[in-house]
């Protein structure tokens, strides 16, 4: 469902856009085109704006929120994989998120980045472009590898391709 708050609606900018009958989009979202929200997430604008660049996915379960003072962010074809939490940050272009993980209040991400399932990633955390994160708490491991870089790219394209599939058995909204 997607839902106005306080006088905020989100913004759809894009056609082509797949949000699942079951997630719930409120207040101060902005989606791109492209972009799909999977079965059971909440993105909640109710303090700071979200904003979802194109061709990222959410998928099932995952929660995405602000802090006060702290926007989330969420660049171009990034995969935020199931379970996730995500507050109050902001996630470089290209970027995977891997299920379970937890992104704390003002932590950066940087492009091309693989954060490991179950990873939490501290408030405040600055990580590089194309790093490697394990653990919780997080830790930078290594730079990926150029093969590991192209593969989180082509998830993200795999779920753009996935969520046109839903979008013509007409499951979602646009």
């Amino acid at each position: 469902m997607i839902y106005g708050f306080e006088g905020q609606l989100p913004e759809l900018k894009g056609e082509r856009i797949f949000i699942a009958p079951s997630a719930d989009v409120i207040g101060a979202v902005e989606l791109h085109e492209d972009v799909g929200l999977w079965f059971n997430t909440t993105l909640r604008g109710d303090l700071e704006p979200i904003t979802i660049g194109r061709g990222s996915n959410v998928q099932d379960g995952s929660t995405v929120h602000t802090d006060q003072g702290l926007p989330t962010v969420v660049g171009e074809n990034v995969t935020i994989g199931h379970n996730c939490i995500i507050h109050g940050c902001t996630i470089g272009d290209g970027s995977l998120i891997g299920m379970g993980s937890t992104i704390l209040s003002g932590a950066k991400i940087g492009k091309n980045c693989l954060i490991g399932g179950g990873a939490l990633v501290t408030g405040g955390m600055d990580i590089p472009d194309g790093m490697l994160v394990l653990g919780s708490p997080a830790k930078v491991i290594k730079p990926l590898k150029e093969g590991v870089i192209a593969r989180s790219l082509e998830n993200s394209a795999r779920y753009v391709r996935n969520k046109d599939k839903y979008l013509k058995a007409g499951i979602g909204k646009v």
